[in-house]
């Protein structure tokens, strides 16, 4: 949650954004009698407008007059993205702040997200710092419903991801999905333990029944009009690796295989409180991946919802065995959008590292529209290859498919190729590969979950939906 916020009655002082192009000009912006003053301050301090950086401008007294805070080689502010101001929270000192320039609209509820992203601190299990944190008055021309709606979605997600897998199992993430659903007025349905069988969900069951919580699959429905737009994130609360263990540093941070299943619920949250003319549906399998007389093996043949059969070459490939039967569900509904998320390969982090999600799609030009929209909206994503050529990796000579491949190549290719399999052509299609985490610490990205391709997806909906209504 954010700090809390200074006084008041403090003084408004004045943030100047500083590219690196302007080092040596940006202080001619100032009034005519503190320029040198401060051109010689920031030269004293190797100020050059570099992403992050932040200078306090003083003034008699020893009171602080303004700042400047670096935003790094940009073409112009009016290209601002929110990862431009997340350090200011971090980086400038406690007081009321007011952009010194007014930005256009796009690029002030930008600046205005940059700065409520960097407050977020996950301070559920300590007490919260004592300090306060510096604030940003809403910049002229910024959309402040943007701002809240998606600070605030982000949050959630974050939350979730950095809650432990104690606190956090499969009814407590199904709790969570069910509380967005008591807000907005959606359907909110689940599935648990043995009825998933019942219910045609077997690979669901076959992952989570050795865990002492319960399996389940969690559904969120909400309107019935519009376009069909289905999210799905794998909620896997917790992976120990199943029979194929996973070392102690490889289970480290596995509370977070369930950020799919968080950013996909984030993004579920900003369709409704948007009001998106469209048909929205989440569903999330939520399970975790334990250890018991009863868990599945390595050997093991699974039955699928899809009919599908599928040899477990690895238990601890067991995110797409859940989604599998998620997909195939969404399938039946024949949606206009189908979107999955998950933490899926480690594949993906050793080809784009931690920061790039790999995004997969049923065509290069679907790819291509939400890559653009992650660029615009500073929440990045990578368009990788759907090889068919790798399909071979995942032959099994027992089962329609193996749910890994015995090569150590293009992990997270063959993976996106097996989910592809649960999914009905000719059904738009997007995949996200993401790391949901911040493994250093960084000004306004503390150590933690991350939400990522929420912004990105969000802005492909707004603008292909925004207008769907009659």
């Amino acid at each position: 949650m954010p700090p809390p916020e200074p006084d008041a009655a403090e003084p408004v002082r004045l943030l100047w954004l500083v590219r690196e192009q302007d080092a040596d000009g940006w202080t001619a912006r100032l009034p005519a009698a503190e320029q040198a003053g401060a051109l010689a301050w920031a030269a004293a301090h190797g100020f050059r407008g570099e992403r992050g950086r932040a200078l306090s401008l003083p003034q008699a007294g020893g009171r602080i007059a303004g700042a400047a805070l670096g935003v790094g080689r940009l073409g112009a502010l009016a290209e601002l993205t929110p990862s431009h101001l997340l350090a200011g929270p971090d980086r400038l000192p406690a007081g009321r702040y007011r952009l010194a320039d007014v930005l256009p609209a796009g690029a002030a509820t930008q600046a205005a997200l940059g700065w409520a992203l960097g407050r977020y601190r996950f301070e559920r299990y300590r007490r919260p710092a004592a300090a306060t944190a510096p604030t940003l008055e809403l910049p002229a021309n910024a959309d402040a419903e943007h701002v809240r709606r998606v600070a605030e979605a982000d949050a959630l997600a974050r939350d979730l991801i950095n809650t432990p897998a104690a606190d956090l199992g499969p009814a407590e993430l199904a709790a969570a999905v069910a509380a967005v659903a008591r807000r907005y007025g959606a359907e909110y349905r689940e599935v648990v333990g043995e009825a998933l069988l019942a219910a045609r969900f077997p690979a669901i069951h076959a992952v989570g029944r050795a865990a002492a919580r319960a399996p389940r699959l969690v559904e969120l429905l909400h309107g019935s009009a519009g376009p069909r737009i289905t999210l799905v994130g794998k909620g896997v609360c917790f992976d120990s690796g199943g029979l194929d263990l996973k070392t102690a540093g490889g289970m480290a941070l596995m509370k977070k295989d369930m950020g799919g299943a968080a950013c996909a619920l984030a993004l579920a949250q900003l369709v409704l409180d948007a009001r998106l003319p469209v048909r929205l549906r989440l569903i999330v399998p939520a399970v975790e991946n334990s250890i018991s007389g009863d868990a599945y093996r390595p050997g093991d043949v699974l039955a699928t919802r899809a009919g599908q059969s599928v040899e477990v070459t690895n238990t601890d490939a067991e995110g797409r065995l859940v989604l599998a039967d998620a997909l195939a569900l969404a399938c039946e509904e024949r949606p206009d959008l189908l979107v999955d998320l998950a933490t899926l390969t480690g594949a993906a982090r050793v080809a784009l590292g931690p920061e790039l999600p790999a995004l997969y799609a049923s065509d290069d030009s679907l790819a291509a529209e939400l890559a653009a929209h992650g660029r615009a909206s500073g929440d990045p994503l990578w368009p990788m290859p759907l090889w068919t050529a790798y399909e071979d990796e995942l032959s099994s000579k027992v089962a329609d498919v193996a749910n890994a491949s015995a090569s150590g190549f293009a992990g997270s290719v063959t993976a996106a190729l097996f989910l592809r399999r649960f999914v009905t052509e000719p059904t738009p299609w997007l995949h996200v590969d993401l790391y949901a985490w911040n493994g250093k610490e960084r000004p306004g990205r503390p150590v933690g979950g991350e939400a990522q391709a929420v912004r990105a997806l969000y802005a492909l909906l707004l603008a292909r939906y925004r207008g769907a209504g009659p």
